[in-house]
């Protein structure tokens, strides 16, 4: 008979991360999905480098500066945070639009909230690329609405039906799921999951994960997620084989 204990899912958890930077008004908390996995020797997983937690006082400005060889995805549950680039875009991302940077050979761009702007906290996430100095772009899309308890895709490789593409092999799912109520997590054969609680607190399976912390979820089969209060998670579906570059600005 097939031993298929090795196959069935697995669940890592982690705590909130202790890597965190305090510049005054802009301040950010740096989660590295591969730290999940113990002796696991790349701070990233796969093509998912990092997911920043970043937080921007009103009448907070970032100035011009370059990213390069790296996706870098604002995504905006509440709030708003204002982006200006060299290419002359203006743009506004808010819960109701995501923006994916596709930095490439090289993307120069500044965020800044307004003094009449609400306190911002959103995620940033940094995907390692496929290929190094890829032509540099810019996505800035509006997003279908949130059903509650039902997962939202929002981004992945080109060709899948998400609004946004990145250059790897990643896809972004985020979801409301009230308290008490179950989903399943997104996965795929021969993927792995990651997930970010982003409020609230949830069940993995048979692991609680709270506020800020997180669980990676390896092997086939469906995982099941309860709610145990109101929560706002999003989960990655990741080839963590795929190919990857490492010389992102950030994320590498």
């Amino acid at each position: 008979m097939e031993d298929t204990a090795s196959q069935r899912p697995r669940i890592y958890t982690a705590p909130r991360t202790d890597v965190s930077q305090n510049q005054g008004k802009f301040r950010i908390h740096l989660d590295f999905p591969g730290r999940a996995v113990p002796d696991h020797d790349d701070h990233g997983y796969g093509p998912l480098a990092t997911v920043v937690e970043s937080f921007m006082d009103p009448g907070t400005l970032i100035r011009m500066h370059q990213h390069r060889n790296e996706e870098i995805i604002s995504w905006v549950p509440e709030g708003v945070m204002r982006h200006d680039d060299r290419q002359g875009n203006e743009l506004v991302t808010d819960p109701d639009h995501l923006m994916v940077m596709n930095a490439g050979s090289g993307f120069w761009h500044a965020e800044e909230t307004l003094a009449d702007d609400p306190p911002l906290r959103m995620l940033q996430i940094f995907v390692r690329p496929h290929s190094l100095n890829l032509d540099p772009d810019i996505q800035h899309e509006p997003i279908p609405d949130p059903t509650p308890n039902e997962w939202r895709h929002l981004f992945g490789p080109k060709g899948t039906d998400a609004p946004l593409y990145v250059r790897n092999e990643v896809d972004l799912y985020d979801c409301r799921l009230d308290a008490g109520a179950t989903t399943t997590l997104p996965a795929r054969a021969g993927r792995d999951t990651y997930l970010y609680v982003f409020e609230g607190a949830v069940d993995v399976g048979d692991q609680s994960v709270g506020f800020t912390e997180s669980a990676l979820v390896t092997g086939d089969g469906d995982v099941a997620v309860t709610a145990s209060e109101d929560s706002i998670l999003v989960a990655f579906v990741i080839d963590p084989e795929a190919p990857v570059t490492r010389q992102g600005t950030i994320g590498r």
